[in-house]
């Protein structure tokens, strides 16, 4: 079993590493993708083709004191539900946002398209799956165990936060600070997430021994300058209430041989929410990964733009499952299927199947 990797790992300069370095890496996944969901939407199918091609590349210098330099950025073009407008930015396949480095011993500076603490914790995605989630493309992410709301993340599509971080490991320690404003104009139309002027503020602490973790995250947001519906929802009682405002999750997972195991807990202003997920090796190159999810949803609230409970299936009411196996093709290819049932009451099937290699 894939031991825990924390995404922190890669931002630590390492003594071996070479004055000046470029690196090119990334990934293709390509499958079939059913989802029931698409039902309901006029002109699209319920079975399309699922793909992804990412090309990373990073860059990266140290001073003959031992202080490093490094950049990333990235080039994808994706696919889903027969769409093939994922591409970024504005679907040219143009690279995304830069987030540029300095680390120095345990410590690590980042800015620009930064990772964001709450991103970073563990426990937060799925254990070990090529998607982070379920099947080849996460599937709706439904295993996520924060429910309604909005943090700051690397974004491979766009130009991301353009924040500041600062991580610090030592031993078994790992430290993570960001903070971020968005620029975008107050104009009274801004989305969830997404709101003028909105200011973020992450912490997280994760804790690691022999093969166990334990973590926890927290994430406030100022929406003071904020017009339109941003990331606030209104209850039926007229309360005005801020899901990325107060945003909090605590993990801890670990494995047990060719077993593995996490609990998370999320909470938001919009629903509190826990994920349950095990996983086991088949032999010397499967494992499969059943998770469930159950979310506690404050039906009295409705967004402000539709009236409604969010359609999102990471954000409806009740439980979802999810089933996930990979398979080892050897030289960086892994078979992948995933089954997910999320809490809609209808149309709340989805399967995929395809390959995902690494370069």
């Amino acid at each position: 079993m894939k031991k825990v990797l924390f995404a922190t790992t890669a931002l630590i300069a390492t003594a071996g590493m070479a004055a000046a370095d470029v690196r090119l890496s990334g990934y293709g996944r390509f499958g079939l993708d059913y989802n029931a969901a698409n039902k309901t939407t006029l002109g699209v199918s319920e079975t399309n083709i699922t793909s992804r091609l990412r090309l990373q590349v990073d860059m990266s210098t140290e001073t003959d004191g031992g202080v490093g330099f490094n950049a990333r950025v990235r080039m994808q073009s994706e696919s889903r539900d027969g769409n093939p407008a994922g591409s970024a930015p504005g679907g040219d396949n143009g690279f995304n946002g830069a987030r540029f480095g300095v680390t120095y011993g345990g410590l690590a500076v980042n800015v620009g398209n930064i990772i964001g603490a709450v991103e970073n914790a563990p426990g937060l995605y799925t254990t070990g799956t090529r998607s982070a989630g379920t099947g080849i493309d996460g599937m709706g992410f439904n295993s996520l165990a924060i429910k309604g709301g909005a943090w700051d993340a690397y974004s491979s599509d766009g130009m991301g936060a353009n924040g500041i971080e600062v991580l610090y490991s030592t031993g078994g320690f790992t430290g993570h600070i960001s903070y971020s404003q968005r620029n975008t104009p107050v104009t009274g139309t801004q989305i969830a997430g997404e709101a003028g002027g909105e200011e973020r503020i992450g912490v997280m602490a994760t804790y690691s021994f022999s093969d166990y973790y334990v973590t926890a995250a927290y994430q406030s947001a100022d929406n003071t300058n904020a017009a339109g519906s941003g990331s606030a929802f209104t209850t039926s009682g007229g309360t005005t209430i801020d899901a990325n405002d107060g945003l909090f999750f605590v993990a801890a997972g670990g494995d047990f041989g060719a077993f593995g195991a996490r609990i998370a807990y999320g909470s938001t202003d919009y629903a509190d929410s826990v994920t349950l997920e095990g996983n086991m090796d088949i032999g010397a190159a499967s494992n499969i990964l059943v998770w469930v999810n159950s979310a506690d949803v404050d039906n009295s609230i409705l967004t402000s733009t539709t009236g409604t409970q969010a359609a999102d299936g990471r954000n409806v009411d009740g439980t979802s499952f999810g089933i996930n196996y990979q398979y080892d093709l050897g030289g960086g290819a892994t078979f992948v299927a995933g089954y997910v049932n999320s809490a809609a009451e209808v149309n709340d099937d989805s399967f995929q199947a395809g390959v995902y290699f690494s370069f």
